[in-house]
C-alpha cells in the first residue's frame, strides 16, 4: 500500500525560489518563473520556424488563462494564435489536421481534464497515424497545459494524466520541473516529429527558478527521454517528475539532517522513460522509492517498480522498492480532506526510513 497524504501548497513559492539547479556548469544567472519560460520557448519557436502556431481557449486575446501566452497573440497575430470556442474536440481535431498538412500546432488545453473531451484525437489520430500510414504521414503536434492537482478545484480538476498518456505507443509525454525544464522541454516538444503531451503544474508556474545563461539562449533544448539527477546521494534513490520532484527534494533535505543522502532523479519524460539513469542510481544506493501524485494503481511508479523487477536491477536491491503516490480516491474538495489525498515530504522521508530499515510491512500498515 503506498503512502498517500498532501504536497505542502503553504510557503512553496518561497522555498522553490532560494533553489537553483541548472541543467550546465554554468552558474544560474538569472531568476524566471516557470509561467514565463514557457512562453519564452513559445516566442523563440514561432519566431524560429513559421509554421508553428498556437491555439486553444483564451490564449490569444485573453493572453492565456494563466498568462503562458502573454503577448503573443500582439506579436503573430490571429493567424498564428487562435481564441478557440469551449470544444476540445473541435480545436483538437482542427489542430491534428493542421499538423497533418505539414503544420507544427500547439494545443493548449486550459486543463488537462479536459482533454478526456479530444482524447480521440490524440490517441486513435495523433498517436496512431504515423504507424497506421506506414510512416507516410508525420504528426508533429504538441498537446499542452497544466496537469495534476491545483488547489480547491475538487476531483474533475485535480487529476494527473502522466499515466494515462505514457501508456500510449506514439506520443511523447514530458512533465518538466523547473524554468529550465519548461522551456527546454517544450522547445524540444515542438521541433520534434511526433506527437508530445507537455504535463505542466499550475501551482508551478509562478514558481522562480535560476536560469543558466545556457538556458536563456535561443539555441537550448533539452533531449527528449534523459532524466537529470537534482541531487547527488548514495543511500537511497528517489525517482519523481514534475511537482513530486519538489517534494522529493524537500524529503531529501530532512533526511540529509539524519545522515541519509538521497539521490533524487527527475524524470522530466516519463515516454520514453530514461530507465537506464534509475538502474545506474539503484546500483549505487541499492534502494529505491518513487513518488508521484497520481493514484497508485498503473502508474509511473508501478510502471518503473515493474521494469526494476524485470531487469538486472532486481539484484542490487537490498529492500523491496517502495510508492508515494496520491491517494486511491477522487480530489476532495474540502481543504483538510486535500490536504490529505497528495503526497507530503514526511511522507517521502517516512518511505525512504521504511526502506532504508527494511520495515516495510510496519510502515504499509500505518
Amino acid at each position: 500500500m503506498a503512502l498517500k497524504s498532501t504536497p505542502v501548497v503553504f510557503g512553496l513559492m518561497t522555498r522553490l525560489s532560494r533553489r537553483s539547479f541548472s541543467t550546465s556548469k554554468a552558474l544560474a544567472s538569472k531568476p524566471m518563473t516557470v509561467r514565463d519560460a514557457l512562453n519564452q520557448a513559445l516566442d523563440e519557436e514561432m519566431a524560429r520556424d513559421e509554421r508553428v502556431f498556437l491555439l486553444g481557449e483564451e490564449v490569444a486575446q485573453y493572453d492565456g488563462a494563466y498568462k503562458v501566452s502573454r503577448g503573443l497573440w500582439k506579436k503573430y497575430g490571429d493567424k498564428r494564435v487562435i481564441d478557440t470556442p469551449i470544444t476540445e474536440a473541435g480545436f483538437a481535431g482542427i489542430a491534428v489536421g493542421a499538423a497533418f498538412a505539414g503544420l507544427r500546432p500547439i494545443c493548449e488545453f486550459m486543463t488537462f481534464n479536459f482533454s478526456m473531451q479530444a482524447i480521440d484525437h490524440v490517441i486513435n489520430s495523433a498517436a496512431k497515424t504515423f504507424y497506421m500510414s506506414a510512416g507516410t504521414v508525420p504528426v508533429p503536434i504538441v498537446f499542452r497545459g497544466p496537469n495534476g492537482a491545483a488547489s480547491g478545484v475538487a476531483a474533475q480538476h485535480s487529476q494527473c494524466f502522466g499515466a494515462w498518456y505514457s501508456h500510449c505507443p506514439g506520443l511523447k509525454v514530458l512533465m518538466p520541473y523547473s524554468s529550465e525544464d519548461a522551456k527546454g522541454l517544450l522547445k524540444a516538444a515542438i521541433r520534434d516529429p511526433d506527437p508530445v503531451v507537455v504535463l505542466e503544474d499550475e501551482i508551478m508556474y509562478g514558481v522562480q527558478f535560476p536560469m543558466s545563461d545556457e538556458a536563456l539562449s535561443n539555441d537550448f533544448v533539452i533531449p527528449i527521454g534523459k532524466a537529470k539527477i537534482e541531487r547527488p546521494g548514495q543511500h537511497i534513490t528517489l525517482v519523481c517528475a514534475g511537482k513530486a520532484t519538489d517534494t522529493a527534494l524537500q524529503a531529501a533535505n530532512e533526511l540529509a539532517g539524519n545522515g541519509i543522502e538521497c539521490e533524487v532523479i527527475n524524470l522530466r519524460s516519463l515516454r520514453p522513460l530514461d530507465f537506464e539513469t534509475i538502474a545506474q542510481s539503484v546500483a549505487k544506493t541499492h534502494h529505491l522509492v518513487t513518488v508521484e501524485q497520481g493514484w497508485p494503481q498503473s502508474g509511473i511508479g508501478a510502471e518503473i517498480c515493474a521494469r526494476v523487477m524485470e531487469s538486472p536491477a532486481f539484484f542490487e536491491l537490498d529492500a523491496p522498492a517502495w510508492r508515494v503516490t496520491g491517494a486511491d480516491v477522487p480530489m476532495p474538495y474540502a481543504r483538510g480532506l486535500e490536504a490529505l489525498a497528495l503526497p507530503r515530504p514526511a511522507d517521502v522521508a517516512a518511505a525512504a526510513r521504511a526502506v532504508l530499515g527494511n520495515r516495510i510491512s510496519q510502515a504499509a500498515q500505518q
